[in-house]
């Protein structure tokens, strides 16, 4: 079963903080138990992400790295 996507957010070129920043500003745009797909190309990304879920109390559905694109869906939960 796919996940359905709410809102997506291309960050593709930019460096760490900005992704995060960004997802930080989106992921309080949507609904509670609403899906963000983050789209990013800095290679940092993955662990950035990964923290930046488990401090916020937020859901990491997926990581996944397609041609140098990393995919990130992440629920809100709070």
């Amino acid at each position: 079963m796919t996940q359905p996507i709410d809102r997506t957010l291309d960050c593709s070129g930019l460096s760490c903080p900005m992704p995060i920043v960004k997802t930080s500003k989106a992921i309080k745009e949507i609904q509670i138990s609403q899906v963000l797909k983050v789209i990013a190309t800095d290679s940092g990304s993955p662990k950035d992400m990964e923290a930046w879920t488990r401090q916020t109390g937020q859901e990491l559905i997926s990581s996944t790295e397609e041609s140098g694109k990393y995919i990130f869906l992440i629920r809100r939960l709070k």
